[in-house]
């Protein structure tokens, strides 16, 4: 116990729990939209996708944090944004066109990586290293989370409207079709702030679990957001702390301790548990 405690002095494990804290709260934030929008999976795959722009911006300009964030983004946006526009101007629906960009992106991306020489950073960037994030990714972090936050938050009352019925905002004049595509750049950009913390394979976890798991608990939809970001970042920290004596990698701690806060609400909510009373 003494030697964890000292270790929570250290720099290495202030900044990873603040890394904890700040991508917890936004990834769980924006995880009400996803939820409300039922677009899950979507994002699971999507989140694949910023392989090949982190290949392509390695094999320009090398290891450099600062080209390889906005590489991530870029290919994010391209698969993201090229799905809704070929789903949109073809018979194909949106899940097709997402599944083929991204499976396409994601091998090229590692083919890429692989031909380079960098086996293990690629471990990183599927499956996260947060004990590894620097100060430039923290302020990246939490500048993007501080964008999706506020901009959630200012947009609320008309972002609710178009989760639950895109036709009724339109008629009233939402902007369905830019709400539409402001929401995957605003999804794609937390998707890459927290891709050292937790890689891309366990982001889903990390973009889903919060607000489903104040689904369990209340039917107002506003919480979900706020109580996603609270369940989000308090588990995230609680796992980083649970992570070092047990010696279980960071990222996937993280994903476990969001599941099991999921279970006990799918197991003893008192309106929607599976043991409430009848």
């Amino acid at each position: 116990m003494n030697e964890f405690l000292q270790f929570l002095t250290e720099p290495l494990a202030l900044r990873s729990l603040w890394a904890c804290a700040v991508i917890g709260f936004s990834n769980g934030f924006v995880s009400a939209t996803v939820l409300l929008r039922r677009s899950s999976l979507q994002i699971g795959t999507l989140s694949c996708a910023l392989l090949p722009g982190i290949a392509l911006a390695i094999l320009l300009f090398g290891l450099v944090p600062l080209i390889i964030l906005p590489g991530a983004i870029l290919a994010g946006l391209l698969v993201g944004l090229g799905s809704l526009f070929v789903s949109r101007t073809s018979r194909l629906d949106h899940d097709t066109s997402l599944s083929i960009l991204h499976t396409t992106a994601f091998a090229l991306g590692y083919i890429i990586l692989i031909r380079i020489g960098l086996q293990q950073k690629v471990d990183d960037w599927l499956f996260g290293n947060i004990t590894g994030m620097g100060n430039s990714d923290l302020w990246v972090a939490y500048i993007t989370g501080s964008v999706a936050v506020l901009g959630l938050t200012v947009l609320q009352r008309p972002l609710l409207i178009y989760l639950f019925d895109p036709r009724g905002a339109a008629s009233i004049g939402i902007p369905v079709r830019a709400f539409s595509y402001g929401l995957f750049a605003l999804i794609i950009l937390v998707l890459v702030s927290s891709l050292q913390a937790v890689g891309a394979f366990l982001t889903l976890g990390l973009m889903v679990a919060p607000a489903a798991t104040v689904y369990l608990l209340t039917d107002r939809a506003e919480w979900l957001f706020w109580g996603g970001g609270l369940i989000g970042a308090g588990g995230s920290v609680l796992a980083f702390c649970l992570s070092y004596p047990l010696g279980w990698h960071p990222g996937a701690t993280i994903i476990v301790v969001l599941g099991v806060l999921f279970l006990l609400a799918y197991l003893f909510s008192p309106k929607y548990g599976l043991f409430r009373r009848r």
